[in-house]
């Protein structure tokens, strides 16, 4: 997607071999950037600010326990499970800080 992206993949994968684990570098496909980066707007938005990349973080652990129930998660049928939060916390009211 970004060079930027791709160097900060083999960042983790360093990291993760400096803890003796061996992890494949974590790819950003454009149509999940494009949702995540979304989700963030949304909720900086609706709730606060400093919520956007908590939120972004929660998105990524519930998509690997998808990933984990459902091992034939394509990458856009992440982006459309991505899609559906974040359409519903565009519905809710918004909430005092």
């Amino acid at each position: 997607m970004n060079p930027w992206f791709d160097q900060l993949g083999d960042l983790f994968v360093r990291a993760a071999a400096a803890r003796k684990v061996g992890i494949d570098a974590p790819r950003l496909e454009p149509s999940l950037a494009e949702e995540l980066l979304e989700l963030a707007r949304v909720t900086a938005h609706s709730q606060e600010r400093r919520f956007a990349p908590l939120t972004c973080f929660m998105a990524g652990v519930a998509v690997e326990r998808l990933r984990r129930a459902d091992t034939g998660a394509t990458p856009e049928e992440v982006a459309a499970y991505l899609h559906s939060v974040r359409l519903e916390l565009e519905t809710e009211p918004r909430q005092a800080s």
